[in-house]
């Protein structure tokens, strides 16, 4: 009857602190949010279909079409440190919610023990004959503590460690587009530089077969030696691009090689960088979807849900702590006797603790609870409002970058014929060489702008895609599989589409 007894006050327990307890402190609403109807910079002819699928819902491997590309990206979802790292910070968190919510629980221990005592015969007390001076006392019991949540503090400790746990998800998600964006970035800047280095060279072999037709004419008597220095100039001139270029390729693959979880070393091209091509017409979509499609939208967001949270848990803290501790089992002098129903023991002790005297800790916890929670407000807020700036910026930058990419092409055209016209001018004798001079630089640097406004026009698409939430669309289950190898050998960087050169 007693066991009985006993199982029933602990079910009766839990049963009153379930029925009778409640939580402290507010529950979670969203804020509401000053959601502008379209984004700024967007073409008004721009659809916005709120059911349509944005063009921050596509896959990475979607938006990229270099087969070299998805191959990096897949390398780097599975071997970047900062992925890997997010992983077990999520594995962390996930654990910290078993640990939080263990407090929700009885704490139930097991014991078995063994004593001997030999009472001194020289104590205050004489001992009676016939007592035997050594005791022996074995024991088998077991013991549980639990702390009924009846204001909620554990139920709201385990809210905010959710919240916790979600927050690390997001983040993860956040690195993953992180890093793809960034890889992205890197690989297009390395193509442009290979771009640069190709008009370089055929820059120099223009130049050189300028400086010779040159030299012939010196030697002929046609031409002075001004127009000969001002022709070596200008081949010592582009020569000497070539090793600051061979440079910032090698870091340029430095720093790809990096964001792969690998060591320095060269790195594979696909395709050129005029041959590159993304997803460009797909929808925006709507400002109210980035709620739901950012990771640090909704990164901020579970911050908000676990400060909210984190009330309860300070307010309940207030009240009585109601908690029931028991112990019992089996204790003899005989092993024999161990397991006998006369060698039971058992206590049962519920008790209560109420908070009198602090000195203000513990409702200045609640303040401080309180100001944490309407700061992480705040900073949801200007998450917020930080996604529709960068995606207002990605969208005037990738209508502005379009308009600059038809005027380079425009003049990159003019120079070329000008090039040709002022050779054409020198050869018959019409113009000096000053002319050509000026004409091949100006050719020459309207091909390297021409195609960093190329590089700068993949850049807003990627910065497009990654405002509006892409990147870690697909790429979750890929980053969570483990390493899997490391990048390919190198191939030769392919030069089509490039610019005409000044030789031709």
């Amino acid at each position: 009857m007693t066991r009985l007894r006993l199982r029933f006050a602990i079910c009766l327990a839990g049963a009153l602190a379930a029925t009778l307890g409640c939580k402290q402190g507010p529950d979670y609403a969203r804020p509401e949010v000053p959601t502008p109807e379209a984004f700024r910079g967007l073409e008004q002819s721009s659809p916005l279909d709120e059911e349509a699928t944005s063009f921050g819902d596509l896959e990475w491997i979607e938006m990229f079409g270099d087969p070299v590309l998805q191959e990096l990206v897949r390398t780097a979802l599975q071997e970047n440190y900062d992925v890997r790292i997010a992983a077990e910070r999520v594995l962390e968190a996930r654990a910290f919610v078993t640990i939080t919510r263990a407090d929700l629980y009885p704490d139930l221990r097991a014991g078995a023990a063994f004593e001997r005592t030999r009472v001194t015969e020289n104590g205050a007390v004489e001992i009676p004959a016939g007592v035997d001076k050594e005791q022996d006392q074995w024991s088998l019991l077991g013991d549980l503590s639990w702390e009924l949540d009846f204001w909620g503090r554990y139920r709201r400790a385990t809210e905010a460690a959710r919240a916790d746990l979600a927050a690390t998800e997001f983040a993860r998600r956040a690195v993953i587009q992180t890093l793809v964006s960034e890889l992205a970035l890197a690989y297009f800047e390395l193509l442009e530089l290979d771009a640069e280095l190709v008009i370089t060279h055929r820059t120099i072999e223009s130049r050189e077969r300028s400086h010779e037709l040159v030299t012939y004419r010196l030697e002929e008597g046609v031409a002075n030696k001004v127009e000969f220095y001002q022709s070596h100039s200008l081949v010592l001139e582009s020569a000497g691009l070539v090793p600051v270029l061979e440079n910032r390729i090698e870091q340029q693959e430095n720093l790809i090689r990096l964001l792969t979880g690998a060591n320095p070393g060269a790195v594979p091209r696909g395709d050129s960088l005029l041959e590159q091509s993304l997803a460009f017409e797909i929808p925006i979509g709507l400002p109210s979807k980035l709620l739901e499609r950012r990771p640090d939208v909704r990164l901020a967001e579970e911050g908000l849900v676990a400060a909210t949270a984190q009330i309860g848990v300070a307010r309940a803290l207030l009240f009585p702590s109601i908690s029931l501790t028991a112990f019992g089992g089996f204790a003899s002098e005989s092993l024999s006797d161990l397991i006998d129903g006369d060698s039971k023991t058992w206590t049962i002790k519920p008790s209560a603790t109420v908070p009198i005297f602090n000195a203000g800790r513990l409702r200045s916890n609640v303040e401080a609870t309180e100001a944490r929670q309407r700061q992480a407000v705040l900073e949801y807020l200007r998450a917020l409002q930080n996604a529709f700036r960068e995606t207002s910026d990605a969208l005037v930058a990738r209508t502005k970058t379009a308009e600059v990419r038809s005027w380079a092409e425009q003049l990159e055209a003019t120079l070329t014929s000008q090039v040709e016209l002022s050779r054409d001018r020198y050869r018959g004798g019409v113009t000096s060489y000053l002319e050509v001079l000026d004409s091949e630089r100006g050719h020459f640097d309207s091909q390297l702008a021409l195609v960093r406004v190329i590089r700068d026009e993949l850049f807003a698409h990627v910065r497009l895609y990654r405002a509006l939430g892409g990147g870690w669309q697909g790429a979750e289950e890929l980053a969570a599989t483990g390493p899997q190898g490391v990048v390919s050998e190198p191939e030769a960087g392919a030069d089509a589409g490039l610019p005409e050169s000044e030789g031709k």
